[in-house]
């Protein structure tokens, strides 16, 4: 897939999986927006991408902050001329008894993860409405929309929130040709993948733990204007372990 010329921004590009999404991207000849909250990693990882030959930007973004959201994208408007891409990639968890999480906590979670998807799209369909061809949107989600595991109350609902906010804005960027997914992934390892035990990988129907490429890939796919027929969609990318019937000994 050749993404050359395209602007992409990708949010939370510092480290993890917006790393590698960036990255690849970078690699397909995009000029690529890393927003970033930690400007060291942030700053490290475009440099990283320009000394291999990319075109990338770097805007220190904290998407819990709208000033923050509305500069990210002046400025890659100013520096690339438009936006054809946005990856909604950054999010923090909390996970923390629900007796013992608190309001503000609880907030800060979806501050992040849902409000900040929310008006990173807003600003960012504002651009890509003016391009000839639109432009795709991909709202990075997870497996804990769909099931949980004690003490995620934060974390779930801001990823339930993501999965429905996507086909929401899907129907209604959709006059303007501006195409939104949703991919939500399962276990995957951004630290030392040798480390993984056997039993880590054997539990995943297609044998392996996922890694962040596996992501990135989806990513590629969903934002590649030849796909212009998918849009709404909900792509769980996990390996098959959400459909795994699992019943207590």
């Amino acid at each position: 897939m050749d993404f050359s010329n395209k602007v992409v921004i990708v949010t939370g590009a510092g480290s993890g999986i917006g790393q590698t999404v960036s990255r690849e991207y970078a690699l397909r000849g995009a000029r690529v927006v890393v927003a970033e909250r930690d400007e060291e990693t942030g700053r490290r990882h475009t440099s990283a991408l320009v000394d291999a030959g990319g075109s990338a930007l770097f805007v220190k973004t904290d998407v819990r902050r709208e000033a923050d959201i509305i500069s990210l994208v002046n400025e890659t408007v100013n520096h690339f001329g438009t936006i054809d891409v946005l990856i909604n990639n950054a999010g923090v968890s909390r996970f923390k008894p629900i007796y013992e999480l608190t309001a503000d906590e609880f907030d800060d979670v979806l501050f992040t993860n849902l409000r900040g998807t929310f008006l990173c799209a807003k600003e960012a369909a504002k651009v890509m409405r003016g391009n000839p061809s639109g432009g795709a949107i991909v709202n990075i989600g997870s497996t804990r929309a769909l099931m949980s595991e004690p003490n995620s109350e934060a974390y779930a609902a801001s990823k339930g929130g993501i999965a429905a906010l996507t086909h929401a804005l899907a129907l209604s960027l959709g006059a303007d040709r501006i195409r939104v997914n949703c991919i939500s992934p399962g276990w995957i390892e951004n630290g030392d993948y040798g480390s993984l035990r056997q039993i880590d990988h054997a539990q995943h129907p297609a044998g392996r733990v996922g890694k962040p490429d596996d992501i990135a890939k989806a990513c590629l796919y969903l934002t590649d204007p030849e796909n212009d027929f998918v849009t709404g969609a909900h792509l769980v990318v996990d390996g098959g372990m959400t459909r795994k019937m699992i019943y207590e000994p």
